[in-house]
């Protein structure tokens, strides 16, 4: 007797099912984060959900910490890593989170979920973690903390408002490379301007 030769079943981890959470996210919404779906999308069982997972919250917790580390965390310890120069960790944080909010889908669909308490949780901590990393930057630049704080915030807030633009309308950013720079470095200007 010949037996049919079987696929051994790879082992998801918990990484995996978060990433999955995140581009379920990123395509439908928070309620796109569906047990049954990921597990397709995956192409495993249940089971292998609730080996990793109690309940679909506690999956959406470990997402958002995935995304808060990628998107916050680790940036914030490249930038506070870089030589003591002020201006050039502006500068690098500045054209850093540009470019990844141009490739971050789950950032928009986050904030269009806001009002979900664990959402809102996240963003909470995200925001507050960007704006102190941000403060403290403008502090070693010599402002006074009233001041880094009003600047950090008008920073965050033109982050944000590139982060819409660039998924909602984003043939009204520069689209050369240079142009880009020019913007960029206009930016950077206005926010340090004494």
């Amino acid at each position: 007797m010949v037996v049919p030769e079987q696929k051994p079943r790879r082992r998801l981890s918990k990484d995996v099912w978060a990433d999955a959470a995140l581009a379920a996210i990123a395509e439908g919404g928070l309620a796109a984060v569906a047990v049954e779906p990921l597990a397709a999308r995956l192409q495993t069982t249940k089971g292998s959900f609730y080996w990793h997972f109690p309940t679909r919250d506690a999956l959406l917790d470990a997402a958002l910490a995935r995304w808060e580390e990628r998107t916050t965390t680790d940036v914030a310890a490249e930038i506070t890593a870089l030589p003591d120069d002020p201006e050039l960790r502006l500068r690098r944080l500045v054209t850093r989170v540009a470019g990844m909010a141009e490739r971050d889908p789950v950032g928009p669909a986050l904030l269009a979920s806001a009002g979900h308490p664990r959402v809102a949780a996240a963003l909470d901590r995200v925001t507050r973690t960007r704006i102190d990393l941000i403060v403290s930057i403008f502090e070693d630049m010599g402002f006074p903390p009233a001041a880094a704080a009003r600047r950090a915030l008008l920073a965050y807030s033109a982050y944000l408002g590139h982060a819409e633009l660039t998924h909602s309308t984003p043939e009204v950013l520069p689209a050369a490379p240079e142009e880009r720079q020019a913007y960029l470095d206009d930016v950077l200007r206005a926010l340090t301007a004494r």
